[in-house]
């Protein structure tokens, strides 16, 4: 105990801050069992290498772990991927960023946020479900290929227009990116996280899917329900009001300067 200084404690502080935002993260994607076997086997290969040094069952499980490794990233290559977006969308971290880049000019104005909303509030009204995702700092590319892009002025007409219940693009999702109506009838992941409300439907599942592989913001309509919601980093606001909407709208653009 002699040799335990500072650096130590801040040494362990750092890794159990970890270990909570990584536990966080798995448990809204469904692998927290996962997890907790993989962080029992850690405890134990510790336990029987480190504490008792059992060289031949140390042994066996060294084998394990070095083979583990490589298992785990496959894993949990969604979480893994997370963190990351967690990490550089800290405001630290995007400070720094934005020293080397040119002003963002991407960023919706409240011009384009009262459009969406009002477009939700009158789709929430008529039961007409609508699932909205609108792009922040990563691209969304690979989900915009997979409808038909439009690349049109934000409107709440066209938007009311385009989730309407006889139009061809009304059951996939409206990407909006760069001020723009990029695409519509796109596909998203769904997520597979067993503890979401029955309630839920497929919309918001892709909500959640595409809110834990990105940073994107998710608006969600109800179809049944006539509700919105609103998803974002792997969590859903429910039952929210148009005003509560467009704080949400409104607080996303601004963390973004």
């Amino acid at each position: 105990m002699e040799n335990f200084t500072i650096k130590d404690i801040i040494d362990i502080l750092l890794v159990a801050a970890v270990m909570y935002k990584i536990y966080r993260m798995v448990s809204k994607s469904g692998t927290a069992v996962i997890f907790n076997g993989v962080l029992a086997f850690i405890i134990l290969w510790v336990l029987i290498s480190q504490v008792l040094q059992m060289r031949l069952m140390g042994a066996i499980l060294d084998k394990f772990a070095s083979f583990g490794i490589f298992v785990l990233i496959i894993i949990f290559q969604d979480d893994i991927k997370r963190f990351l977006i967690s990490l550089g969308s800290n405001q630290t971290f995007r400070f720094f960023a934005r020293l080397f880049k040119s002003k963002d000019t991407r960023d919706l104005t409240d011009a384009d946020v009262t459009s969406v909303v009002l477009a939700c509030m009158n789709m929430a009204k008529t039961h007409t479900g609508a699932l909205i995702v609108i792009e922040q700092e990563m691209k969304l590319g690979q989900f915009m290929d997979t409808g038909d892009i439009i690349d049109a002025d934000i409107s709440t007409r066209l938007i009311e227009n385009i989730f309407f219940k006889n139009s061809p693009l009304h059951d996939g999702a409206m990407i909006i990116g760069n001020k723009k109506i990029k695409a519509a009838g796109c596909i998203l992941p769904i997520s597979q996280n067993q503890d979401l409300p029955k309630f839920f439907g497929l919309r918001h599942r892709a909500a959640l899917g595409v809110s834990q592989e990105t940073d994107a913001k998710v608006i969600v309509v109800s179809e049944e329900r006539g509700k919105i919601s609103f998803v974002s980093d792997g969590n859903i606001e429910a039952n929210i009001t148009p005003e509560r909407l467009q704080e949400l709208l409104t607080k996303s653009m601004n963390n973004k300067k």
